[in-house]
């Protein structure tokens, strides 16, 4: 492909030279594990979150399944997520022993449908997982009001959505717990797997540093139960820290991009998304009808895209027909249409006129 999903290659070139050094001061810091690296990316990234704690893990889906861990979730119950953000939910509330509960989206932002949560939360709800969906927030004020009212804490998925901001409150300084993923393509991305909890309450921040690493209360002596070995390594650390000045920067550039394409495309088999300065445009995410024929067309021209994502949590194989019953008009609809178009804050005014003009000439 000429034109490419994301280019980290280019991404990085850019800072290369505060990449190496970091790299370099880490692997001569004799230093690898939960060091001080980690200990300054985490009050750093608390910091830009606007909350007092951030603990640093191995990955985003750890990061979803120690916050449930560290909200007591019970095996036997329920946690409310949606089924079209790629089953990472899914899976760390499988993990957690609990049992999904899936609700219905918005149709314009794709993200948890308030009216759904209200209708589903019950006595055996546990927790809420809502994700912000391709870099645009959920509907958190009104989604808060039906867990408060209920009792229920609220856990952001944050994978997506890395300095987005509503009302001057970031994405993962809302809920109980903002899970955070710094998997390379991610508006913060590291040099492989990361992740991050953030959260304004010190006991939760005890519970969780015990979690990330065996349940440990003292080195050797385990005391809290589902632990495991998931900790953030000094070298992701120092990564991380020299991107997170950029986030910004890079946010901007992204809406631009945005901005630009719905300036462009003008094509009537195609619905642009819909987003707000609350938005990071994490992916530029199209819908058509015509998906198939659309990523053909764009194959032929150069022009890689995704779909993300094309099949609902509870059609997944693995989970063996378990919500066979279960159909969700707006998810469904959602996943038989949606269509990623490139997007990367190193994209060129070129490139996005090129992707544009060449939607605008396909026929259908």
């Amino acid at each position: 492909m000429s034109i490419l999903i994301n280019d980290l290659r280019r991404h990085n070139d850019l800072i290369q030279a505060e990449l190496n050094a970091a790299v370099l001061r880490v692997a001569t810091s004799g230093w690898y594990i939960l060091g001080p690296e980690v200990e300054r990316f985490e009050q750093e990234f608390a910091a830009y979150c606007g909350v007092s704690h951030c603990v640093a893990v191995a990955n985003g889906t750890d990061a979803l399944e120690l916050a449930l861990r560290a909200l007591d979730v019970a095996a036997d119950s329920e946690v409310i997520t949606v089924a079209n953000a790629g089953m990472y939910s899914t899976t760390a509330i499988l993990a957690s022993g609990a049992q999904p509960v899936f609700v219905d989206v918005d149709p314009q932002s794709l993200t948890m449908d308030p009216g759904a949560l209200r209708a589903a939360i019950g006595p055996r709800t546990a927790a809420v997982i809502v994700t912000h969906l391709y870099g645009q927030m959920a509907d958190l004020s009104e989604l808060l009001a039906v867990t408060e009212a209920a009792g229920v804490p609220l856990i952001e998925d944050c994978a997506q959505a890395h300095g987005a901001c509503r009302k001057n409150q970031r994405a993962g300084a809302w809920g109980a717990l903002g899970c955070f993923s710094f998997y390379p393509t991610k508006n913060l991305g590291a040099l492989g797997d990361a992740g991050a909890v953030t959260t304004k309450n010190p006991r939760l921040v005890t519970k969780l540093r015990q979690l990330r690493q065996y349940g440990w209360e003292q080195k050797y002596r385990a005391t809290v139960t589902g632990g495991r070995n998931s900790r953030l390594d000094e070298l992701q650390a120092a990564v991380l820290r020299v991107k997170l000045p950029h986030l910004d920067a890079w946010n901007q550039r992204r809406r631009t991009i945005a901005q630009t394409y719905a300036a462009q495309i003008q094509h009537p088999a195609l619905r642009l998304p819909a987003f707000g300065n609350d938005s990071v445009t994490h992916l530029y995410v199209v819908r058509t009808p015509h998906r198939g024929a659309l990523r053909e067309y764009l194959e032929n021209q150069g022009i890689a895209s995704d779909i993300h994502y094309p099949i609902p949590d509870y059609r997944q194989p693995a989970l063996q027909g378990r919500f066979s019953d279960l159909f969700l008009p707006q998810t469904e609809a959602a996943v038989a249409e949606v269509l990623t178009l490139p997007c990367f804050p190193e994209m060129t005014d070129h490139e996005i006129t090129l992707i544009s003009n060449a939607i605008n000439l396909w026929k259908i």
